[in-house]
């Protein structure tokens, strides 16, 4: 978010490489090639050795050389989730999973939840479904769902070779059709929704998490800005139309209370939306 108002002395403000448009000219036009993944912040003078103005420039690659640190220090080897990263690879799935950090904040999140059962809404090669299966006791459930059957047998081996599939179960075929079955199902709420899949149909995902889960459930989408993109309304990529058309409707729901937070790391520059079911 650009602020129209200047920052106080204690003020942190970001400021993009490329010249800033007039006042409140068309955010869109701030998008381009130039700010994708550098992006200049200034700030005022802090406390220390040198305390004239500052100026980082960041990018890609320091991106990753952080995640590469916190991962080190917060996320330990574990030759199982690396083992199904190499199925993934070795198959010839997209790297699109989520970062291991972000899989080790999932986990956390359905911990704190005291999550009993989850649904997953884009599997791929099982990745984030190992991290939050890990969460459930051993009396939990994890439903995913996964429109290719390709890497929906990539997953089922990746969930079998962690020891998960005895409350993992993978569900092959497009989400909008495989979700009013379950809701036929008549199983208990969901107490945490993950959406990670095409971006184009992310609205009709989050009304069927809305009818499948209870007040106080966690709803959590991934890739909500996509580069940036997001704030471009005459964008032509339908993913960043899905995530615009989204992000509209979690914002006029009132049955949930609901945020959206930018993130960078080795995966490059993204967000995630976070709501909380009440009512």
């Amino acid at each position: 978010m650009i602020a129209d108002r200047q920052p106080s002395s204690a003020a942190f403000r970001p400021r993009l490489l490329a010249q800033s448009p007039p006042a409140r000219a068309g955010i869109g036009a701030m998008i381009g090639p130039a700010c994708v993944g550098r992006l200049r912040l200034s700030r005022p003078p802090v406390d220390g050795p040198d305390d004239s103005p500052q100026s980082l420039t960041m990018n890609q690659t320091q991106w990753a050389t952080v995640d590469d640190y916190l991962n080190g220090l917060f996320v330990p080897a574990d030759d199982v989730l690396e083992a199904a990263l190499q199925a993934q690879t070795d198959a010839g799935l997209p790297p699109i999973n989520v970062a291991h950090n972000q899989g080790k904040l999932l986990h956390l999140l359905a911990r704190v939840m005291s999550a009993r059962s989850i649904l997953e809404i884009g599997t791929l090669g099982g990745y984030s479904t190992i991290w939050l299966a890990r969460a459930l006791p051993a009396y939990g459930r994890l439903i995913t769902l996964e429109s290719d059957p390709q890497h929906a047998a990539v997953a089922q081996a990746n969930i079998a070779h962690a020891g998960l599939s005895q409350i993992v179960e993978v569900r092959v075929g497009k989400a909008l059709d495989t979700l009013p079955i379950i809701a036929s199902e008549a199983l208990p709420p969901f107490d945490l929704v993950f959406i990670d899949a095409d971006k184009e149909n992310t609205s009709g995902y989050f009304a069927w998490a809305l009818q499948l889960t209870r007040p106080g459930s966690l709803i959590i989408i991934d890739n909500v800005v996509r580069n940036g993109a997001v704030v471009d309304a005459a964008s032509a990529d339908p993913r960043v139309q899905g995530m615009r058309q989204f992000l509209a409707t979690l914002a006029a729901e009132p049955r949930v209370s609901a945020t959206t937070i930018q993130t960078v790391g080795s995966k490059g520059y993204d967000g995630l939306a976070i709501a909380v079911v009440q009512g």
